[in-house]
């Protein structure tokens, strides 16, 4: 039973890891692909400070921020909030494992 709940407590662990690791590269991501995707709707604006600064907060710039950023905060609430669940469903299917296999013997 020590066993079998290490390596559940392993399993847990490896899943948290996964789940932060995917989190902070969707991070990365939308930050560097924002960037380059900013740079070249606001590159033809370059000839004034005005119009580079017209450009860079018009709707058509701040679009993408604000419509990935949803995407990227619901990423964030899902992983930071929405582990209970999971960890409750593992230890339900794990449970009915190990009774399944005791109903064998």
């Amino acid at each position: 039973m020590n066993n079998q709940e290490s390596n559940l407590s392993y399993i847990r662990a490896k899943n948290k890891v996964e789940k932060v690791k995917s989190f902070y590269t969707h991070l990365i991501i939308f930050i560097i692909v924002n960037i380059v995707i900013t740079a070249f709707k606001v590159w033809s604006s370059l000839d004034s400070w005005d119009s580079f600064t017209n450009e860079l907060i018009s709707i058509n710039v701040l679009a993408t921020w604000v419509i990935w950023g949803i995407f990227l905060v619901l990423h964030y609430v899902s992983f930071k909030y929405g582990q209970g669940w999971e960890e409750r469903k593992i230890e339900q299917f794990m449970n009915q494992e190990l009774s399944d296999d005791s109903k064998k013997y």
